[in-house]
């Protein structure tokens, strides 16, 4: 996007001379200087965003004097202001699950446009766009050094049409990069290539012009590279593609969390047992829709890496990100993974001229502040299905205890009483200790070998995720317990599904130089692709006989991952309980094979002679890991894994594509689909319409996620998705899963509110995607939804609190939206869930007073209408909202309409931001 300032602040701009180049730069002590405002004090991360007001202010781009003032008014304010902003980032990064989609969007805009007049070649990115292939390998094989090479053949076999239009993609649009399957995880390579701290570019008289590195993301996890102090946050398919088609950021100056940080971590305690703690904390703090910035003398202490682990959870803490300041150790890790020279003195110099350098005296002001000393934190997991389920190792067992006994004891029986349960061999252990209604001793033979399972038997277990395997210090750490443990003649059990997906080709080449990948491919942890998996729930099938035995006796099976996500049903259809752990950890609990077992006091295994080994005797120190990590992890590895990272293999290489501006849909295609989104669409918008005599599609809880209102793993024949898949002769062999799907709406709207471990309040006891249809009786929700559509009656959403957390999958509007629904009325919104849903033209609500589903009786039955937004209607308005029991009674209630900026009211009267961006540019 080319760079244009207005005269206003023409005055903040300076020179600078680094490495011999000089460049230009828009100076935030020059505002000061030019009676703009006092923002010596600002955080970093707020100051990133003023910068971005100062470039673009009054060159054509809503940016305003009045804009930037506010971020002095801001600090005076106790880090407070509701001034709404445009802010726009430099570029934007893309993953195939939310990138095919967005690919989709783009087509159909091409196609939309033109229809309404216009020029297909206005549909082209103005930001660099870079999607980097990576959710769709599946752990099909595993536990054998064929793992690979057939997990990647299966995921050529299943995608082929997927890749096919990414690569078309690349070709017809500008500013498109496609980083090929088997590269690595979009963050990794984001925090490792991508990011360069300060970009560059030209501006209209072609100087160059030095700015921080900012993007968004449509993926949550985008957060990752905040720890190399680079702004970023995840938003929906929809809202990136208005931000690279030149449409801002519509936001209000955020409120600014400090985190500050003391000490160092403990001996024995990883950067994984450090995020838990944080996520816990900031969890507690609410600090949903906040920026949270890191500072204090303990990040002296923690390198990058841990810092990266800590900024790609700030989904799971509800922040829009957390942000860590450039200091010493950015400019090390810049030159540990290959960064050009002359790039690191200009991220140093820029830094410390425009007051984003961390040093002994950075003293901003925030928000409000909260303090962690890192020598508290404990070695701890999370589960069995919030990543905020803060567990302590040495309790691990005794909780998960619990949560068996909240499964299995009957609703109706006195508490610790156990309930009626057929058991094969063994005694129940006493009902009165935690677990001691679990089910237990339930045989199983596989290749040969028999065994038994029970309630807690760990049969996944899966080193994988960006979060951790970009941090060599934790995968060093893995690659040393399964050494030492391989060493004293432990393996993993036999029904335990092991796996080893690093989130970039460097991991497997400094586990290889260390000689620790072959004492990991004896425990099972064989490598099997670069990319997600279990992580996004492409964990793969279990063995037929362990999935067989825990569904025919109903068992509570665990995975254990080393991940960001552990939402019901995400990680395998087979598992109910999901434990986030580092590294070193997954392989003790592989070793270990149950979570009753508690690995800090208990034996994980004999040795060869006999002897009792615990998690004690196979855990490394940290001397030992940081030695292999100063000798094994090279600059030279970085640039040679990178040297061609846009490449590919040969298959890659082979995947042939047309050259066209526009996509010749296949009509028989199952994965790709033109949209109806801007199909008849008119050149002019429409209104803001009320909502009268609305049903309800579904009543749900708290915590409500997008993984359960659009669930990117596998589904059965029997499903919505799966029998339209069938009736088109796809074998279910070849579904693949929702997430691969995700270009093709037809299977999409069918998966929407699908989730196995949903719940929906209007049905008793029911699980799944179901609801009541317009008779009365149980259907699914699709099908309901559709003979609604039928009969022109609009839909409604009843929600709890934190309603749309979770990932950052535009599908769960899309899906919304498409289903029929008109609005979301829940308690509280996830900040990325609810921006979908103004884009997608559905209006989220919020319940007032003190209202909510149970307080107002809602069960289903209820006919809603909801009124004010015809009109005058504005932002965060209060109307009102009808409630028609099934008894003939009524009652008023006030909602407040989380429509938050007056442009998200011109996105709502186009029908949602696509359609606004595309009437703007079909008029020229």
């Amino acid at each position: 996007m080319p760079i244009v300032t207005g005269t206003d602040t023409a005055k903040t701009r300076r020179d600078l001379t680094v490495a011999g180049q000089k460049v230009s730069y828009y100076s935030i002590p020059a505002a000061t200087e030019a009676g703009l405002g006092d923002f010596s004090r600002l955080p970093a991360a707020l100051k990133v965003v003023l910068e971005n007001m100062l470039r673009y202010e009054d060159g054509g781009f809503t940016v305003s004097v009045d804009d930037i003032k506010a971020f002095a008014d801001w600090a005076q304010n106790g880090g407070k202001s509701d001034r709404e902003i445009a802010y726009r980032p430099a570029r934007v990064l893309m993953q195939d699950f939310t990138g095919v989609p967005a690919v989709v969007d783009l087509a159909a805009m091409r196609d939309g446009i033109k229809a309404l007049g216009g020029d297909a070649q206005k549909i082209n990115p103005l930001n660099p766009v870079d999607l980097v292939i990576d959710h769709s390998v599946m752990v099909d094989e595993f536990g054998n050094p064929r793992a690979f090479q057939r997990n990647v053949d299966l995921e050529y076999a299943r995608n082929m049409e997927r890749y096919q239009f990414l690569k078309w993609g690349q070709g017809a649009f500008n500013n498109f990069r496609v980083v090929p399957p088997g590269t690595g995880i979009c963050h990794q390579v984001n925090l490792e290539y991508l990011a360069q701290t300060v970009w560059t570019d030209t501006d209209q008289t072609g100087a160059t012009v030095a700015y921080p590195d900012t993007l968004v993301g449509t993926d949550s996890h985008t957060t990752m590279v905040n720890g190399l102090a680079v702004l970023g946050w995840g938003v929906g398919g929809i809202e990136a593609e208005a931000a690279m088609l030149g449409q801002p950021i519509s936001m209000l100056i955020p409120e600014v969390v400090g985190f500050k940080v003391t000490g160092a971590l403990r001996e024995g305690v990883t950067a994984t047992d450090l995020v838990l703690k944080v996520v816990k904390m900031l969890r507690d703090h609410k600090v949903v829709g906040k920026f949270v910035e890191f500072y204090g003398p303990g990040l002296d202490n923690m390198p990058l890496a841990d810092r990266a682990t800590i900024a790609n959870m700030a989904p799971e803490y509800g922040a829009t990100c957390g942000f860590f300041p450039v200091d010493a150790e950015t400019l090390r890790y810049l030159r540990q993974t290959g960064r050009d020279e002359d790039r690191i003195a200009l991220v140093e110099a820029y830094a410390k001229e425009n007051g984003f350098w961390r040093d002994e005296n950075y003293d901003p002001i925030y928000t409000s502040t909260l303090q962690l000393d890192l020598g508290d934190v404990v070695p701890a997991i999370s589960g069995p299905k919030r990543p905020q389920d803060h567990v302590a190792l040495d309790e691990a067992a005794q909780t998960f205890g619990e949560y068996i006994d909240g499964i299995r004891v009957a609703p109706s029986a006195p508490a610790g009483q156990k309930s009626e349960m057929t058991e094969e061999g063994g005694a129940p252990a006493p009902a009165h200790i935690p677990g001691g209604n679990r089910k237990r001793g339930l045989t199983c033979t596989l290749n040969g070998e028999t065994f038994q399972l029970c309630d807690g038997s760990v049969v996944i277990a899966a080193i994988t995720s960006c979060t951790n395997t970009s941090n060599p210090y934790v995968l060093m750490a893995a690659g040393l317990v399964a050494k030492k443990a391989h060493e004293l003649g432990l393996t993993r059990k036999p029904w335990v599904k092991t796996s080893l997906a690093p989130g970039s080709q460097v991991v497997a080449e400094y586990l290889e130089a260390a000689g620790l990948q072959q004492h990991l491919d004896a425990l099972g942890f064989n490598l099997v692709g670069f990319g997600c998996t279990t992580c996004i729930g492409n964990s793969g099938p279990l063995e037929p006989e362990i999935s067989k035995a825990i569904n025919d006796h109903d068992l509570v099976a665990v995975s254990v991952l080393s991940g960001n996500r552990n939402f019901e049903g995400r990680i395998s259809p087979d598992v109910r309980a999901n434990y986030l752990a580092s590294p070193p950890l997954v392989v003790a609990y592989a070793i270990a094979g149950d979570m009753n077992i508690d690995i800090t006091r208990e034996p994980l295994g004999k040795s060869r002679d006999g002897q009792d080994v615990y998690l004690k005797d196979i855990w490394p120190s940290s001397a030992e890991i940081a030695e292999l990590v100063d000798t094994i992890v090279t600059r030279e590895m970085f640039i040679e894994k990178y040297a061609d990272v846009f490449k590919g293999d040969e298959r890659w290489q082979g995947v042939e594509v047309t050259d066209s501006e526009t996509y010749d849909w296949p009509p028989e295609s199952t994965y790709i689909q033109n949209p109806p989104y801007f199909q008849g669409m008119s050149r002019e918008p429409g209104v803001i319409s009320d909502i009268s005599g609305a049903r309800v599609l579904a009543v749900l809880g708290d915590m409500i996620t997008t993984d359960h209102i659009s669930p990117a793993g596998s589904f059965k024949p029997t499903t919505p998705a799966g029998k339209y898949l069938t009736e088109r002769q796809v074998a279910p062999k070849d579904f693949n899963s929702y997430g691969s799907r995700r270009g093709n709406h037809e299977v999409m709207m069918r998966g929407t509110f699908a989730n196995i471990r949903i719940r929906n309040e209007m049905l008793d006891g029911v699980e799944g995607g179901y609801t009541k249809g317009p008779d009365g009786q149980e259907t699914s929700i699709y099908d309901a939804a559709m003979e609604y559509q039928a009969q022109g009656v609009p839909l409604i959403v009843v929600g709890g609190v934190e309603y749309g957390a979770g990932s950052s999958r535009d599908w769960a509007a899309k899906g919304t939206n498409l289903l029929g629904v008109k609005a979301v009325i829940a308690e509280s919104f996830e900040r990325i869930h609810r921006s979908n849903l103004v884009g997608m033209g559905v209006v989220p609500f919020e319940f007032t007073g003190g209202d909510n589903r149970k307080t107002l009786g809602l069960t289903g039955a209820e006919v809603i209408s909801i009124t004010g937004l015809a009109g005058d209607f504005k932002p965060l308005s209060l109307v009102p909202a009808v409630i028609r029991y099934a008894d003939g009674s009524e009652k008023t209630v006030q909602l407040k309409a989380r429509v938050d900026t007056e442009v998200e009211i011109e996105y709502l009267k186009n029908g949602g931001v696509l359609h606004y961006v595309l009437r703007n540019l079909a008029k020229g």
